[in-house]
């Protein structure tokens, strides 16, 4: 391997570091307070947006805000997000979480992406549950459909366990995610939680929505038409 292949594989790594890092509750809040900014914007052109049939079925809705990508000699990418899943009592408590993959050959240049991903079924919901998995091998995933009418008749939407989406330079489609590999972000969920928080008791609805987390809830509950949080579900900072 030539010098410069090398610099440029040493450079790559150097920039996944922030990636792999704990997160605190700053860090924590600040990803709530964007993934909510991500929502709201994409749901408020709804002829562009996630079509609101698939979101009234949704399980879950993961969004990572700005996801990180480069490429050079090897090239990848990673992000950290959160996801929220539909209970009795409304949506949840977002989850930490982050997503990575990589790819092989000889690219240049990078981009700042957001996504969201919705997932369906109890399956999904199992998946998130799970120390990793990785999309297309362990959960079967289809760039979604956009637009007011786009989920009537779009019948690869309703076999995929995930439908995936991004933002990139203000553009919102469907993307193919396979290859990614999402896992929790342990040390966000105990930072915002206490780690006596575990993440089924997180996504099932039994650890209180933080006062930080209730703009992301109440955009996903306006945007799925799901059922409101009840005032004694909405706590006033960390919780167990």
């Amino acid at each position: 391997m030539s010098k410069s292949a090398i610099f440029c594989l040493i450079f790559t790594l150097a920039l996944s570091l922030p990636a792999r890092a704990d997160s605190s509750r700053e860090d924590d809040v600040r990803r709530v307070q964007e993934s909510a900014e991500v929502f709201q914007e994409i749901m408020n052109t709804p002829d562009k947006a996630i079509p609101q049939d698939l979101l009234e079925s949704a399980k879950c809705i993961a969004i990572i805000p700005a996801e990180k990508k480069f490429a050079f000699f090897v090239g990848g990418d990673y992000g950290k997000g959160v996801v929220t899943c539909r209970t009795g009592r409304g949506w949840s408590a977002p989850l930490f979480l982050s997503v990575g993959g990589g790819s092989f050959g000889l690219q240049f240049g990078g981009s700042s992406t957001d996504l969201i991903l919705v997932f369906f079924g109890e399956k999904g919901l199992h998946k998130l549950l799970s120390d990793k998995f990785q999309i297309g091998a362990n959960a079967a995933a289809a760039a979604g459909p956009v637009g007011r009418h786009a989920a009537a008749g779009t019948d690869i939407a309703f076999h995929a366990q995930i439908l995936t989406y991004s933002r990139s330079r203000g553009v919102f489609a469907g993307v193919s995610l396979n290859g990614a590999v999402i896992q929790p972000d342990e040390t966000g969920n105990a930072a915002m939680y206490g780690h006596e928080a575990n993440r089924e008791n997180i996504l099932n609805g039994k650890v209180a929505v933080p006062a930080e987390a209730k703009a992301l809830v109440e955009a996903i509950e306006k945007g799925s038409h799901g059922p409101a949080a009840s005032p004694a579900h909405v706590a006033p900072g960390k919780s167990g």
